[in-house]
């Protein structure tokens, strides 16, 4: 696709954190089409949350650029980006002892003005989301009460409540168990077919991204190794390449998907 049929694209971004100008993101050129579902696979260290954070206009690049529909991020207020892409970050800490409905109703805020309440097409939208998420059940309880999955559910409904185009996650599954993991692979995939949500997933797990992504980017070192579909992009060759490690990766004849099967440290 060309930059024009993006609904967010990349073009040679670069980003440090330290004056000695260690490139953690280095010249990055990605475009993400409108309802697809791409993965960021790559080592610890390899640049994967940076990236998102670019992407969502958390950090700005030291070079490069990033639009959204062809529009530099950096030309658009918080609010406005807030508009256009919701954040699911990695762990969700809250400080005060909210409900359910009120963490899920502070995902509205990008659409309401200066000093502006919720009114109650805000809470239909919230309570839409939890129905979303299954997780409508849970209004009244207390966040801090939750389980880890019911905790990632609540956060995804509110982040659906902002009503934006691109949803941003980054490492979804980790430390859920197997049920949960399942849980929310299951959700992301029946947002984004009958919601036409796009994503952006930042994760370790290469079955999961197997399962959920339409396409990979392979972070190593900051730089792309390989972007494009998940068919072909994931194979033994690149696990090899990114971890270092030997794996098959087959199809699952009960699973419809790839999987990766890690078998020894490669020499």
């Amino acid at each position: 696709m060309t930059p024009g049929s993006h609904v967010l694209h990349a073009a040679d971004v670069a980003f440090t954190y330290d004056r000695r100008g260690r490139l953690v993101v280095d010249g990055v050129t990605l475009g993400v089409g409108r309802g697809a579902i791409v993965g960021l696979l790559g080592p610890n260290g390899s640049g994967k949350t940076t990236l998102l954070r670019l992407l969502s206009g958390t950090v700005t690049p030291v070079s490069g650029r990033i639009t959204i529909n062809g529009v530099a991020i950096g030309t658009l207020s918080r609010r406005e980006m807030a508009r256009r892409i919701a954040v699911v970050p990695q762990e969700t800490h809250s400080a005060f002892d909210f409900s359910v409905l009120e963490i899920v109703l502070m995902g509205r805020y990008p659409h309401l003005g200066a000093f502006e309440l919720e009114g109650a097409n805000d809470v239909a939208i919230a309570r839409e989301a939890l129905a979303a998420t299954g997780t409508a059940a849970l209004e009244s309880r207390r966040f801090a009460t939750l389980s880890g999955g019911e905790k990632q559910r609540v956060v995804i409904a509110s982040a659906l409540a902002q009503s934006s185009e691109i949803l941003l996650l980054d490492e979804p599954t980790a430390s859920l168990d197997l049920g949960f993991q399942f849980d929310i692979a299951r959700l992301l995939t029946r947002l984004n077919r009958e919601r036409a949500v796009t994503m952006v997933v930042s994760t370790h797990d290469l079955n999961l991204a197997a399962t959920l992504c339409t396409e990979l980017v392979l972070l190593k070192s900051g730089r792309v190794l390989a972007h494009g579909p998940t068919e072909r992009v994931l194979n033994a060759e690149s696990v090899r390449a990114l971890y270092g490690v030997d794996a098959d990766v087959v199809r699952h004849p009960r699973a419809g998907h790839l999987t990766v099967v890690p078998l020894a440290r490669a020499d």
